[in-house]
């Protein structure tokens, strides 16, 4: 008897098993070393020795790049994030209009969501090329002599973010599937007493998709943050650092420099930062994000208020 209920007891972990051994391995167990590692000069080719703090003290204290690799990372993503989002729902609204063909421009529209890193820096980087650009020659047609995007300091960092915000599709289809769910008789409602069409956006769609712009905000704010692939490939941090991100200035700390106690702790400073934004957007989304839930928790207790008091 005991041993059936062993049995019956064990089957649900035995099912998720392989997703606890691929957690530990691939998750747990690489999050633990690094830790470890933030606290030691590890070099690749010879034993690693013990420095306490030492990797942070240097980090905040005595590597400049540090502060302007953080620097660059964080203008970067005060445009990327809100023009990312901006984008996403501008298409997410318009692929829900019963336009005809809808559906191949909802696939356009995604397809670069699946797209190599690799390919879309190429494919961006022939647009951006200040010489024979698409870009550069689209605005040559209007009499506009377009800049050096990629080898101009001052344009280098605004080309990356115009290459990143290519790739919206994932967003867009999150936007789309929560506008699509919205009951069609709140427009109705709204149409009748006399909203507009921007009015009708603003007061029934957006406090509604309020959940998924958070989803979607810190979704977006953490791939900021870690932004490597496109500007390695594109700028290679330059011209003259000024796309020297902080994801590349840990990546050729542990890489190209072969410091990986330093890059560990490189990384962990990026996780906490991350975390410490994210914990900011979840502590305001108290006074902006709308739930359902909590609406018809509110009817319910107006209406039992309103029943004492009758």
């Amino acid at each position: 008897m005991e041993k059936k209920r062993f049995v019956k007891n064990a089957t649900p972990y035995l099912f998720i098993l392989p997703w606890i051994i691929g957690f530990i391995v691939f998750t747990a167990g690489p999050l633990i070393l690094s830790m470890v590692m933030s606290f030691f000069d590890w070099p690749i080719t010879s034993s690693p020795t013990f420095r306490g703090i030492g990797n942070y003290v240097e980090m905040f204290t005595k590597d400049k790049q540090f502060y302007k690799s953080l620097t660059i990372t964080l203008k970067y993503a005060a445009i990327f994030v809100p023009l990312n989002m901006i984008i996403a729902l501008f298409l997410a609204m318009l692929i829900t209009q019963p336009v005809k063909g809808v559906k191949i421009y909802r696939t356009i529209f995604y397809i670069p969501a699946v797209v190599s890193g690799v390919a879309i820096s190429i494919i961006w980087g022939w647009i951006l090329n200040g010489n024979y650009g698409v870009l550069n020659y689209l605005l040559s047609l209007i009499g506009i002599e377009g800049p050096n995007w990629l080898v101009d300091p001052a344009w280098a960092l605004l080309a990356v973010i115009l290459a990143s915000a290519f790739g919206v599709g994932t967003m867009m289809l999150i936007f789309y599937t929560d506008i699509k769910s919205i009951p069609i008789d709140l427009y109705e409602a709204a149409s009748l007493d006399g909203a507009s069409p921007a009015r009708q956006f603003f007061s029934v769609t957006l406090p509604i998709i309020t959940p998924t712009i958070l989803f979607n905000l810190i979704t977006s704010l953490i791939s900021a943050f870690q932004q490597l692939t496109l500007v390695m490939l594109l700028t290679n941090g330059g011209p003259l650092k000024s796309t020297y991100f902080y994801g590349m200035f840990t990546y050729n700390n542990a890489f190209k420099h072969h410091r990986l106690g330093y890059a560990s702790a490189n990384a962990w400073v990026m996780f906490i930062i991350i975390l410490f934004l994210t914990a900011i957007v979840f502590k305001s989304s108290f006074a902006w994000v709308f739930y359902e839930t909590e609406a018809k928790n509110g009817k319910a207790k107006n209406k039992k208020k309103g029943g004492k008091t009758l």
